[in-house]
């Protein structure tokens, strides 16, 4: 009860709403389909509003069974998405995005116990299915995340789902809680639960870049900032990483979740034939994934994964995490 007496000020714009607390600052934006900026004490964590992601860099294994020529769909979907709608509740009271003589009955005095702001998106493929990604803020400044693929009938088997944030910087590194290494979810019978820390964001060197990096059955995940650099001043974009509690952590709701973090997208993983192809490394790319699709690959990369390491598109899929 005590972070539900909090209260935190609420900033509504014509395009856009903004949360200021102690310690944190939001901006959740209509006209780009998605919360803009996340800011904790002093630190912008966001390059591009999160999305909701459905396609891996394709593995050796998916190419040796032709899974790209079933579901290249989804690459598509994976970068274009349509925001169909937004939807704004605080404090209980529905607050749709009034025109601009709307807002001038704000005074910029308005304060909050709790707000949420929903997504809702449609894919771009054929049939179009829907995703809705909400954001329920706290008055400390917690956010409970909400994210559901709604399925929908006719669409190719999913590589994964979940919704994806870059980061301004490349990571220092990260921690989590989960299984050791790399695992998914038909190779992790030799993870081993524990914490572990990561440093900085390793790119498993395969001859032809692929997805990799994912940790499965994890509890939370915190990034620790990196300075990066400005391509306009040639100076540091952020500054390096300070007090003990600067980080960024994703933590789960009621299940353990999924996660990679690494310095690339799937797209520029999957446009590089070799390792030396890859770009600099500038950004850190965070998936959440409530779903990932196995590898399989038990007969030289010819057969794909058992129907139960598969995922239907025509399912429902929904997964609730902590941005604390």
């Amino acid at each position: 009860m005590d972070n539900i007496s909090k209260e935190m000020c609420v900033v509504y714009g014509d395009c856009s709403l903004g949360l200021r607390g102690q310690g944190f600052s939001y901006l959740f934006s209509y006209g780009a389909g998605g919360m803009e900026s996340l800011v904790k004490n002093g630190r912008e964590w966001l390059y591009r509003p999160p999305k909701p992601t459905f396609w891996r860099a394709l593995t050796d294994n998916d190419r040796g069974n032709g899974f790209h020529l079933r579901s290249g769909m989804w690459l598509a979907a994976d970068q274009f998405i349509r925001c169909r709608g937004v939807r704004v509740t605080v404090d209980g009271v529905d607050r749709r995005q009034p025109d601009p003589r709307g807002n001038n009955r704000y005074h910029g005095t308005e304060r909050a116990a709790l707000a949420e702001i929903c997504y809702t998106y449609e894919t771009i493929t054929v049939p179009a299915a829907a995703v809705e990604v909400s954001y329920r803020v706290e008055g400390d400044g917690r956010i409970r995340m909400n994210v559901h693929y709604c399925g929908r009938e006719g669409l190719p088997g999913l590589p994964l789902f979940g919704l994806r944030f870059v980061l301004p910087t490349l990571a220092a590194g990260f921690t989590y809680e989960g299984l050791s290494g790399e695992t998914y979810p038909d190779r992790m019978a030799g993870g081993i639960p524990g914490i572990y820390e990561v440093e900085g964001l390793p790119v498993t060197p395969y001859l032809v870049p692929q997805d990799c990096g994912v940790h499965m059955e994890s509890r939370w995940v915190r990034i620790r900032p990196g300075a990066g650099m400005s391509n306009v001043t040639k100076g540091p974009l952020a500054p390096p990483c300070g007090k003990e509690d600067d980080f960024l952590e994703i933590g789960m709701e009621d299940a353990p979740f999924a996660f990679s973090c690494l310095p690339y997208t799937a797209l520029e993983l999957e446009n590089a034939l070799h390792q030396e192809e890859l770009p600099p490394a500038r950004r850190t790319v965070l998936c959440v994934l409530g779903a990932v699709r196995g590898l399989g690959g038990r007969d030289s990369w010819g057969t794909g994964p058992e129907p139960a390491y598969e995922i239907d598109a025509a399912g429902e899929i929904q997964f609730c995490f902590w941005i604390r």
